[in-house]
């Protein structure tokens, strides 16, 4: 039992880190959620169910106007598989890394959201850390973080008054940053430049509201198609700085075994 507490610790602690940046842009934008909830005449306990049960930041703003429109259950359905398409590739990204996660499984599948899934794929989980556990603290801190501020926004939206204007570009400028993160990381940027090329692409051909699906679909086509060429040139890169590492060392050992031999004659 202590073992495994330690092991939840330790995931825990390594995991809270990575999202403290996600904290402040949920919690600014659920807030915002919960206001808009409150003077759109919506008790609380809407904003602070839906946070847990829909959990889908876009989908939840665009709800607010469903609900209070006609009832019409085929056009929020399709509404929410266009909003929320993307989560398609997120799922198809992320099998390899949750398989043998056993049952946290379901959950880390409800709660993936943008955020989580960028830093469950990207993030370098030491060895020593639980990497079920490490993705299932990540997803359950960033939910808390958007049901919190949905409830506080909804419960004190009548005495809140600020302006909110451009701030949901925190969520941009954190995409950006995972991005520069996952580029210093990389050895081969090539599926990177294919996928800014790829999305610049499709901008252009589909427009700013349009593009994002184009986008994954053409990324996730291409990447697959590409796959095994990509993977064998990371591993030769690698092998060939492996080696070049172990020629080094071999010359310096050759250096300091001669300096050796030659003291002696002397």
């Amino acid at each position: 039992m202590q073992t495994r507490s330690k092991m939840l610790k330790k995931a825990f602690t390594t995991a809270f880190p990575y999202t403290i940046p996600i904290f402040a842009g949920f919690w600014f934008l659920g807030i915002t959620y919960g206001i808009y909830m409150n003077v759109s005449g919506f008790s609380f306990w809407y904003p602070m169910l839906m946070s847990i049960t829909i959990f889908a930041g876009s989908i939840e703003f665009v709800t607010v106007n469903m609900l209070l429109g006609a009832f019409n259950p085929l056009q929020a359905f399709a509404m929410t598989l266009m909003i929320n398409a993307r989560h398609l590739f997120y799922g198809i990204s992320m099998l390899d890394k949750f398989r043998g996660v056993g049952r946290k499984k379901f959950y880390l599948i409800f709660g993936m959201c943008d955020e989580s899934f960028s830093i469950n794929y990207t993030a370098d989980i030491p060895e020593d850390v639980d990497r079920g556990w490490f993705m299932f603290f990540v997803t359950l801190l960033n939910h808390f973080y958007w049901f919190s501020g949905a409830t506080l926004g909804g419960i004190f939206g009548s005495l809140i008054h600020f302006n909110t204007e451009g701030l949901e570009f925190v969520m941009t400028a954190m995409f950006v940053v995972i991005f520069m993160e996952q580029w210093l990381k990389e050895k081969n940027h090539t599926s990177s430049l294919l996928g800014l090329a790829i999305s610049l692409l499709c901008l252009i051909a589909f427009g700013a509201d349009n593009f994002i699906i184009p986008a994954m679909l053409a990324i996730l086509v291409v990447l697959t198609m590409l796959r095994r060429p990509l993977e064998t040139g990371g591993a030769a890169s690698g092998n060939a700085e492996k080696d070049a590492d172990g020629g080094d060392a071999g010359q310096c050992r050759i250096d300091i075994s001669e300096s050796g031999r030659g003291g002696e004659a002397q």
